[in-house]
C-alpha cells in the first residue's frame, strides 16, 4: 500500500529551505568497508579499554588528540606521530586517539566536521559522513584504537563500529536520549559532569545507560526501527571540571567516587586535562596533568584514565574565509602541541609504572 502525506502544506517545513537524501548507514558501510584486520583493531582496543576500567589491566587510559578534527590529512599525520608514542609508552599507557567529529555549541559556530566538512556553512553532510568514516579507518589502520564523542543519536550508525571508547559530553548527559543511546553502544562509554559541576547527573546517566530502554531510531538501511537495547556496563564517570573551577584535586575525585559509591557502581574515574579542570587554557593542560599524575604514582587506583586535547601545533584559530588556515592548529579549542603532547604523556607514563611498583612492593 502506498502511503500518501496528506498533512495540509500549511503546517509542516514552514521553515524547512530544502530537504537532501542522507546516505543510508548500510550503503556507507558497504563503501567503506570494516575489514577483518580493522574489526580485530576495534575489537581489542574495546577489550583493552574495558579491562582498563575494571582494573583486570593496571595501565592508564589516555584519550588524546584535536579537540574536533576539521583536516583529515593533518589527523593522520598526529596518528601517524601518536602511533610511535603509543608503541613507546604501551607497558604503561593504554593510548586511544581522540577522533572527534560533532561539535556541541552553546550558542553559535562550527558544528564539526560531519555536520560542515567544508567549513563555509554548506552542511554537506553526506560528504562528512564519508570524510569521517575514511578518516576513523585510515586511524584503524595504523593500530591506534578510536575514541568519539557522540551527539547526535543517528550518527553512530554510521561509524560506530570503529570506535573503541566513546563520551557524552557535559551538555547532554542529563538528555534521556543519549542516555538511551548508550545504552545500546557495543563500547565503554564515559559521562562528563555537566558545565555547571553537577558529578551527579553524571552518575544518574551511568545507571539510566546500564538498563535496557526501548526507543526509536534508524536501522541499517535507514529505515525507521523500534531499537530494544541490553543496558551498557561499561559506562564510566569523566571529570572535566566545571565553569567555575577544576574538579580533579583529591578531594573532589574522593567526592565523585562516594557518589558512585552510593550508586551501587564502580569506583572508577577518568579525568579529562583540559575544559574546566584547565580553566580553558591549554598551557595549563600539563600543569594539570602533572597533577593528576601525581595522584597516580601515589597510588590512586581508581583513576583509570586521563583526556587531553592535543595537535600538531599549539593554540586555536578562528575560521577566516580571507587567509589559509595553519597547518595542525584547531579550529576550536586550543590544544597542546605535538612536543608538549609527547611530553605530557611520557610523564604519565612514568606516574603508571610508579603506581604498579608501588602495588607490587
Amino acid at each position: 500500500m502506498n502511503l500518501v502525506n496528506t498533512t495540509p502544506t500549511s503546517v509542516v517545513d514552514r521553515r524547512i529551505d530544502k530537504v537532501v537524501p542522507l546516505v543510508t548507514p548500510a550503503e556507507l558501510l558497504a563503501d567503506h568497508v570494516l575489514d577483518e584486520r580493522l574489526t580485530e583493531t576495534v575489537l581489542a582496543g574495546r577489550r583493552a579499554v574495558t579491562d582498563v576500567l575494571d582494573g583486570t589491566d593496571d595501565r592508564l587510559m589516555v584519550v588524546v588528540g584535536p579537540c574536533s578534527v576539521h583536516d583529515a590529512a593533518a589527523a593522520l599525520e598526529y596518528a601517524d606521530r601518536l602511533k610511535v608514542a603509543a608503541e613507546r609508552l604501551s607497558d604503561g599507557l593504554l593510548v586511544v586517539m581522540r577522533v572527534y567529529f560533532e561539535k556541541p555549541r552553546s550558542t553559535l559556530g562550527w558544528k564539526g566536521l560531519i555536520n560542515d566538512p567544508a567549513l563555509d556553512g554548506s552542511g554537506d553532510v553526506n560528504s562528512g559522513l564519508r570524510t569521517a568514516r575514511t578518516l576513523l579507518l585510515e586511524v584503524l589502520s595504523r593500530g591506534l584504537p578510536v575514541g568519539c564523542e557522540f551527539l547526535d543519536p543517528i550518527t553512530p550508525q554510521y561509524i560506530a563500529d570503529t570506535v573503541a571508547w566513546g563520551a557524552i559530553g557535559a551538555r547532554t548527559v542529563e538528555s534521556q536520549v543519549h542516555r538511551q543511546l548508550s545504552s545500546g553502544l557495543s563500547m565503554p562509554i564515559g559521562m562528563k559532569n555537566r558545565p555547571d559541576g553537577s558529578i551527579a547527573t553524571a552518575v544518574d546517566a551511568i545507571r539510566a545507560a546500564a538498563v535496557p530502554h526501548v526507543f526509536t531510531g534508524i536501522d541499517a538501511s535507514g529505515r525507521p526501527a523500534i531499537l530494544h537495547t541490553r543496558g551498557n556496563g561499561d559506562c564510566h564517570l569523566v571529570l572535566r571540571g566545571a565553569d567555575s573551577g577544576p574538579n580533579y584535586d583529591d578531594a573532589s575525585i574522593e567526592g565523585a567516587l562516594e557518589l558512585l559509591r552510593n550508586a551501587g557502581l564502580p569506583e572508577r574515574v577518568v579525568v579529562d586535562a583540559s575544559h574546566g579542570n584547565s580553566r580553558k587554557d591549554h598551557k595549563r593542560q600539563p600543569s594539570v596533568a602533572a597533577e593528576i599524575g601525581a595522584q597516580v604514582a601515589a597510588g590512586n587506583q581508581a583513576i583509570t584514565g586521563v583526556m587531553l586535547e592535543s595537535f600538531l601545533v599549539e593554540g586555536r584559530q578562528d575560521l577566516d574565509p580571507t587567509r589559509e588556515l595553519t597547518y595542525g592548529q584547531s579550529v576550536t579549542d586550543a590544544c597542546m602541541s605535538w612536543e608538549t603532547t609527547e611530553a605530557v604523556l611520557t610523564d604519565l607514563h612514568a606516574a603508571a609504572l610508579q603506581r604498579r611498583a608501588g602495588k607490587t612492593a
